[in-house]
């Protein structure tokens, strides 16, 4: 019998927190990892470059009430050499760097003793990107030419610290402390006996990178008292320094338009990723919950059996994104490609149906200047006689009947295909509920009017809570907004997801 070849262990640097700042290789190797053993301080963002991945959640959680208590380093370590042993690629994800303050090197010399192969892939360390959100630099040439790194939370079975906080006192640059915020008083304390000034400033910086980053300011004598009335808890980094009187004047992430604003997104999961991230630009602090699902159609055989005659229509009409990546991805199964819609012309509801489009080797030959299926009827009613025109409408199941009607009323030749089929997402529908019984966000985008649908029918006889303002991305979902009693707070001018953000920026 031939011996099961071992898997590998990536001692993976996750970065502070924003999945903007992972590198590329440890970006690579969630995407092909079998398993991702990670931290309680890794970002769901992160972990969401390894969709295909078994993720276990081995993080040292705060020992909180009703919070389960994390796996400790041991079983961290067998779980390691066990999926290693199973033939698995491992990536051992922690925050920050693998290396600085994160038990890396006692991971590799026990993976080493049990003869597992393992690599090192740095990340970019909270130490100084943190206090880069805050604003703060850490070395300055007018006031820190030097910087120490330190923890506040050392070895507990360590009979004394290994930190000589008098020396530490004695030094004029940049202090950092991770996870210190717990041991802040006597850290504080400790350095102002040793001789530093108490009115030294002094920053923590809580959930730093991350839409939610708070930051509480004081001096080595106040920040202790600050950071206890603000409830400032883990994960912190305290930056101790002059550097700190420079953040009035470099802040620049609570300045953006959207920090402090939570916005609930209802796009499926598979389309959400985009939204999120304009939204992230702007600082909002981004919730997904799928209203819908994206699913094939119930069978192929009417396209299929379409497919010889798509270049004898006049017209094809994609509606959405979703009908382009349904209808390629069918054609790529069955051995075609665009050519199949040689002879016909194409029509495309919105921009980015026009740039899927586009990556397919087709340019459409008509978009509405409205993104709706009135504006694209006008558009065709303007442009040419309908009569006896071949249209096909490639659509999901539940389109509406507007613009299949309006071009029958033209004694148009009408043809309306399935090729993708929308759903309500139960799943998310039951999360969702759970979810607003604890958190109010500020705004819930709209970007069909099925998200509109699913979104009412998951709540259910649960009513928003006031002061929730909606948001729709054109005047199709508007109309279906007003039909559950409710109006937009805003309306999307350019109907496209851009557009959208504009609108709740404006």
């Amino acid at each position: 019998m031939k011996k099961k070849t071992a898997g590998k262990v990536y001692l993976t640097g996750a970065g502070p927190g924003d999945p903007g700042l992972l590198t590329l290789r440890a970006r690579a190797l969630l995407e092909s990892a079998d398993v991702v053993i990670h931290d309680w301080l890794v970002s769901e963002g992160v972990l969401r470059y390894a969709a295909q991945a078994l993720k276990i959640d081995m993080g040292k959680h705060p020992l909180k009430r009703g919070r389960k208590r994390g796996a400790l380093q041991d079983a961290i370590n067998r779980e390691l050499v066990r999926q290693a042993r199973a033939g698995k690629k491992v990536v051992r994800l922690k925050g920050g760097d693998p290396l600085v303050f994160g038990r890396g090197s006692e991971e590799a010399l026990y993976l080493k003793k049990n003869g597992i192969p393992f690599e090192f892939v740095p990340g970019v360390s909270a130490g100084y990107a943190v206090p880069e959100y805050a604003g703060i630099p850490v070395t300055d040439r007018k006031f820190a030419s030097q910087v120490t790194f330190v923890t506040g939370h050392e070895d507990p079975i360590k009979t004394e610290s290994s930190v000589d906080w008098k020396k530490l006192a004695a030094l004029k640059g940049t202090i950092v402390s991770f996870m210190g915020v717990r041991s802040l008083e006597r850290i504080t304390r400790l350095l102002a006996v040793c001789g530093r000034d108490e009115k030294t400033p002094v920053s923590v910086i809580e959930w730093g990178t991350l839409p939610h980053q708070r930051v509480v300011e004081g001096t080595l004598a106040t920040i202790a008292r600050e950071a206890e009335r603000k409830k400032i808890g883990s994960p912190a980094l305290v930056v101790i320094g002059d550097v700190n009187r420079m953040r009035r004047e470099l802040m620049w992430f609570e300045k953006k338009p959207l920090a402090g604003k939570k916005v609930l997104v209802t796009r499926a999961r598979e389309q959400a990723s985009r939204l999120r991230v304009l939204l992230e630009e702007q600082g909002a602090a981004v919730a997904e919950f799928p209203a819908i699902r994206i699913l094939p159609p119930a069978g192929w055989k009417t396209f299929d059996q379409e497919i010889p005659r798509l270049g004898s229509y006049d017209w094809i009409v994609f509606t959405s994104v979703n009908g382009v990546q349904s209808v390629f991805e069918r054609l790529s199964f069955k051995k075609r490609d665009a050519r199949v819609f040689a002879g016909a012309k194409i029509a495309v509801i919105g921009e980015a149906t026009g740039r899927a489009l586009e990556e397919h080797g087709l340019k459409p030959d008509m978009m509405p200047p409205a993104y709706h299926s009135k504006s694209l009827f006008e558009k065709f009613k303007k442009q040419e006689t309908l009569r006896g025109k071949k249209i096909l409408l490639l659509r999901t199941d539940i389109a509406p009947e507007l613009l299949s009607q309006s071009l029958k009323k033209e004694q148009a030749q009408v043809r309306e295909i399935t090729v993708y089929r929308t759903r309500p997402d139960l799943a998310a529908a039951k999360k969702l509920r759970e979810w607003l019984k604890s958190n109010t966000p500020d705004f819930v985008t709209f970007t069909s009017g099925s998200t509109v649908r699913y979104f009412f029918e998951a709540l259910g006889k649960e009513k928003l809570k006031a002061g929730i303002r909606l948001l729709s991305i054109g005047p199709m979902t508007t109309e279906v907004l007003r039909s559950y009693g409710v109006r937009p707070y805003r309306e999307a001018r350019t109907h496209t997801l851009e557009g959208l953000v504009e609108s709740l920026l404006a």
